[in-house]
């Protein structure tokens, strides 16, 4: 399918595997094939040209390559990261990187209007899923939609209190359910709500009686269930607890604590891990303020500050 659309030179970039929209298995690969530089090459000697392009391009792989051993990317997403550079054939890294970030990874924002299915924030404890249920209610709520707002973390010691600390400030009753039948009653009795937001105790993805009954709330309804992770957690560890995660049926992923991580190589195992798609970033603990969309830019920029954008030079087709 590659060499019949792009010609015999095309180069596949990467392959992801991925579930499709009806959860079965499927691989995303992305080819690519170079384009002819527009460049002059009459009074270019071909031997220096090809140094010169030689040396370009080792400056930009040793300084990707150094941005990401500084983040503690996992090998595996490095290689593809610099195969996908290489191919690209962009001499600047910080437009390589973006390049690279567009090709490697999906980006699915959280809609501000009405939503189809309730969302639920799921991730292991100390996340943020309070956190960002408030902050999504509180954008929903200033957008002028109707948001209902709902609890299921009932045994950690003044979770359900925070959260109506927040919820009370928007005028928005705060509803608990303590069981999967609970939950599926409280989703329609507000069911004529613009957005469901449902906020969860701690899921430890590596206790399997955690994990199924996370899997039983998220059946409870039609929900979707979204990934809420800090970023300042082993790059391993997170690749291993998305992986978990996107079995019960996650596919966004949420990245927290981001303002106070310097290492961000695991939101990348995370995501390249689990399959999932980057949707917003929260960058402060403010309520009413701190969450914004993660695009391929800003991921850019928070890997190498001061990114641009970038018109790739090459002709690219996905292939699922």
């Amino acid at each position: 399918m590659v060499r019949d659309t792009l010609g015999e030179d095309a180069v596949i970039v990467a392959t992801r595997e991925e579930k499709n929209a009806v959860g079965g298995a499927m691989v995303h690969i992305t080819a690519a094939v170079e384009k002819d530089l527009a460049v002059d090459f009459q009074d270019q000697p071909t031997d220096d040209w090809e140094a010169f392009e030689d040396e370009d391009e080792s400056s930009m792989i040793e300084e990707l390559t150094d941005m990401m051993l500084r983040h503690a990317v996992p090998e595996d997403i490095l290689d593809q990261v610099i195969s996908c550079a290489s191919v690209l054939s962009i001499d600047e890294p910080r437009l390589a990187l973006l390049a690279s970030i567009e090709s490697l990874f999906k980006f699915n924002p959280i809609p501000t209007e009405k939503l189809s299915r309730p969302l639920m924030m799921v991730g292991p404890p100390g996340a943020g899923k309070t956190l960002i249920t408030a902050k999504l209610a509180a954008r929903s709520a200033m957008g002028g939609l109707n948001v209902a707002v709902i609890t299921t973390d009932i045994e950690r010691a003044g979770g359900r209190e925070q959260l109506e600390a927040f919820t009370r400030l928007m005028d928005i009753d705060l509803l608990v359910a303590k069981t999967p039948a609970e939950l599926k009653e409280v989703i329609l009795s507000v069911k004529n709500a613009d957005q469901i937001l449902i906020d969860t105790a701690g899921i430890n993805p590596f206790d399997m009686n955690h994990v199924k009954r996370a899997a039983q709330l998220i059946g409870a309804g039609d929900i979707e269930p979204v990934l809420v992770m800090p970023a300042n957690t082993n790059a391993d560890e997170a690749g291993e607890t998305a992986k978990i995660f996107a079995t019960i049926g996650a596919t966004r992923f949420l990245p927290t604590r981001v303002d106070v991580a310097r290492r961000l190589g695991s939101i990348l195992a995370a995501a390249y891990q689990g399959g999932l798609s980057f949707t917003e970033v929260s960058t402060t603990a403010k309520v009413a303020d701190g969450l914004s969309q993660l695009t391929s830019k800003r991921l850019t920029q928070l890997l190498m500050p001061n990114a641009k954008t970038v018109t790739m030079p090459v002709d690219k087709k996905v292939y699922s």
